[in-house]
């Protein structure tokens, strides 16, 4: 047996040491066929899938269902899919609150990818906190990997009114402690902001780093929006898994993805859509294990040239299940085409060019994604400020505060 790890593949990776490279894979197949597996499929590429249900994750709660999908995607292109737990964080379920334990969850995730013998790895995530994490455990892994989304939440009704979670939140907690509604009708409300399974319904920390993962190039294109009770989420959770294969053979890690022109690209997105302030610091935590820095001063330069395009609350008007129907991601990267870095890679072993170049211009409705010539404002929704209370900086997101601010 080779002792080349470039050469070793799915059950041989990282094998224990007993002293015997032939004993150590020999007890390891052995131990894996009281599984039930047999010694065919045992000698495919595995494909190992960080998987985060939780009780305690409201957001997850459909993954059992976008898991088999998963599998059944790298069971067809010739893999062995075998899922592994980490962390998972529900973001209100967590005190003093879920950032402390994002870094806890990317080593979590990372040392499972190291530790176990897979040739790639799918990352399972939704929560505001699940994907940075996935994504910071999986650069520092540095195995070919491929982020999948769990999708936002759909919205409900109450009455003649759209709600959806987080922003109607707030919105009508505020009424209610300023006396406009009574405890009646916030009781009927707080059964209607968050029906279906999946992330908030708005463009909040969740659904920007969705998008955020596909302008860095880790997650197939066109599924960062889709709802989470969706079928084309499924269809995505499948394509995810077959894509997964994929690339064991193109070779592609993430530290070939997650470029400084790439991190650069997911400012721009993120500066667009509206995005959430946190994104910055994710983002930051994510470009920092590629050795990365993201600068507060070029931030505000990309900034002043990146129009905000997209009309979602909390910023705007309408909610994630109108962005997907309005092309989603894809409409706003090609309205941002002249400005994005296009020779970056993507988890298709395709560059961002190429992708471009292939997508058709589709039905966008202008009321949710605006055109670049005539965007809803003229600069980027966040901008990086600096002044005696903050002399290292601070973020504003400039396209929901009040033009008061502006000094």
């Amino acid at each position: 047996m080779t002792s080349d790890d470039n050469q070793l593949k799915g059950l041989e990776l990282g094998l224990t040491n007993y002293g015997d490279p032939d004993f150590s894979i020999y007890l390891r197949r052995s131990f894996a066929k009281s599984m039930g597996y047999s010694s065919d499929i045992l000698k495919r590429p595995i494909v190992g899938i960080a998987y985060t249900p939780s009780g305690f994750n409201n957001c997850h709660r459909h993954f059992p269902e976008l898991l088999e999908a998963v599998k059944r995607g790298v069971l067809v292109a010739g893999g062995l899919p075998i899922d592994f737990p980490t962390i998972s964080l529900g973001e209100v379920y967590l005190n003093p609150t879920s950032l402390k334990y994002r870094n806890l969850m990317s080593m979590d995730t990372e040392e499972m990818i190291r530790a176990q013998p897979m040739d790639s790895v799918v990352l399972m995530g939704g929560c505001d906190k699940t994907v940075p994490a996935q994504l910071m455990g999986a650069v520092s892994a540095n195995k070919p990997a491929i982020q999948l989304i769990g999708g936002p939440m759909m919205t409900s009704r109450l009455e003649d009114e759209r709600l959806g979670a987080c922003t109607d939140c707030r919105r009508f907690w505020g009424k209610y402690r300023s006396g406009e509604i009574s405890q009646t009708q916030i009781d009927s409300i707080e059964g209607s902001l968050a029906t279906t399974a999946g992330s908030c319904a708005v463009m909040g920390t969740a659904s920007t780093m969705a998008c955020i993962a596909v302008a860095l190039g880790m997650t197939l294109p066109g599924t960062a929006a889709i709802p989470a009770v969706h079928a084309d989420r499924l269809r995505a959770g499948e394509a995810t898994g077959a894509a997964a294969v994929e690339l064991i053979s193109l070779g592609i890690t993430p530290d070939q993805i997650i470029t400084e022109p790439a991190v650069e690209n997911a400012l721009r997105v993120l500066l667009a859509i509206g995005g959430s302030t946190n994104a910055i610091i994710h983002l930051t935590a994510i470009a920092g294990r590629c050795g990365i820095k993201v600068s507060l001063n070029r931030l505000n330069e990309l900034s002043d040239e990146t129009p905000v395009l997209v009309n979602l609350k909390p910023v705007g008007q309408y909610y994630m299940e109108d962005f997907f129907a309005s092309g989603a991601v894809g409409a706003v990267l090609r309205e941002l085409r002249p400005l994005l870095n296009l020779d970056c890679r993507t988890v298709t072993g395709q560059k961002l060019r190429d992708r471009l170049d292939e997508e058709t211009d589709g039905y966008v409705d202008r009321k949710v994604v605006a055109p670049g010539k005539a965007p809803l404002e003229d600069v980027g929704g966040l901008v990086a400020l600096y002044g005696s209370l903050a002399p290292n900086g601070a973020i504003l997101k400039r396209s929901a505060a009040d033009r008061e601010l502006f000094e």
